[in-house]
């Protein structure tokens, strides 16, 4: 009798399961937990885009104490110098043999062309003209990757970035007198590097840290930077004034790796989409920074043309799913 006891008890306990589960005799089921880190995901991501956004002041600034050369190659070896530490502190293995090619394609894009374009542009247009030219990355570096990766955007896609396109290039001509400017054509070149290492960094991104990304591809143009500083600072004459100084530490330490530290953590924790939309405030972050920080004046067409591309940004982002 009590073995036939012990063999009923289970299906007691099943019994009296299912009728606990049955509906009115239950409280509701609780209310899934929020997703942990999205607030200091956003947080990061937007502290990340507001260091993105100051590069362009930080620049002008740099340039009023180094030549275009200098200021880049000393930038890029400071921040090669702090990408290295943090690699060795943290006992970073070496990526495969397979990721450098990729990583070369970063250095040259991120550390080295885009850096030193929009540096030789900024030499003659002001910050606010040249963040609406670079407000378009966003749609070029979609257009990058739909070619590198074989997807086929919508329609709405296209059209909302050729609108975007075509909105920028009438804002430069106008600006130019109708022509455009030597420092038009160093920001459209930026553009096309960066939107192409942007791309490979991302697919990089998918097989390792994405921190790891641009701190490798800083050190592996460390040497070119040393060989660079050596050659232009004899011949660029060097005025180390509060606002070089701060602008030069900002550019390589704030933005070239910082910033790019803080923007992939939290990407990681909120998602792409999400980091993105954040993303769209940059060129008119830039806009506020030129006038509290340089005191530019603004062209009425500067934040118009800069709503006007985020607006096709964003179509372009829902476009996407």
């Amino acid at each position: 009798m009590r073995a036939q006891n012990s063999a009923i008890d289970p299906d007691r306990v099943a019994v009296r399961a299912v009728v606990a589960e049955r509906p009115g005799r239950a409280a509701c089921p609780p209310t899934p937990p929020e997703r942990p880190g999205r607030l200091t995901g956003t947080l990061l991501a937007a502290v990340g885009v507001t260091s993105f956004s100051l590069t362009f002041p930080a620049t002008a600034w740099g340039l009023e104490g180094f030549g275009p050369y200098s200021l880049i190659s000393v930038r890029c070896a400071l921040a090669a110098l702090v990408a290295g530490a943090c690699l060795l502190a943290l006992r970073v293995r070496p990526p495969e043999r397979r990721h450098w090619a990729g990583l070369a394609v970063v250095a040259a894009g991120v550390v080295v062309g885009f850096p030193l374009l929009t540096t030789l542009a900024l030499e003659t247009a002001t910050t606010a003209h040249s963040a609406v030219v670079v407000g378009l990355l966003p749609l070029t570096t979609a257009v990058f990757s739909s070619i590198r990766t074989g997807s086929r955007p919508s329609r709405t896609f296209w059209i909302a970035a050729c609108v975007g396109a075509a909105a920028v290039i009438a804002f430069t001509v106008q600006q130019s007198g109708g022509a455009l400017t030597r420092a038009d054509l160093f920001l459209f070149a930026a553009l096309l590097i960066c939107a192409a290492a942007y791309t490979e960094g991302g697919r990089l991104a998918s097989v390792m840290p994405g921190w790891q990304v641009i701190a490798w591809a800083l050190v592996l143009c460390l040497p070119l930077a040393v060989a660079g500083a050596a050659i232009s600072l004899p011949y660029e004459p060097v005025h180390l004034t509060g606002h070089a100084v701060a602008g030069l530490l900002w550019v390589a330490v704030g933005s070239q790796f910082l910033g790019l530290v803080v923007w992939y953590k939290g990407m990681a924790l909120i998602g792409i989409p999400k980091a993105s939309q954040l993303q769209l405030a940059q060129p008119l972050l830039t806009l506020v920074w030129s006038v509290a920080l340089l005191g530019e004046t603004l062209p009425v067409a500067a934040p118009l043309t800069a709503v006007a591309v985020l607006l096709c940004i964003a179509v372009t982002q829902r476009a996407r799913g």
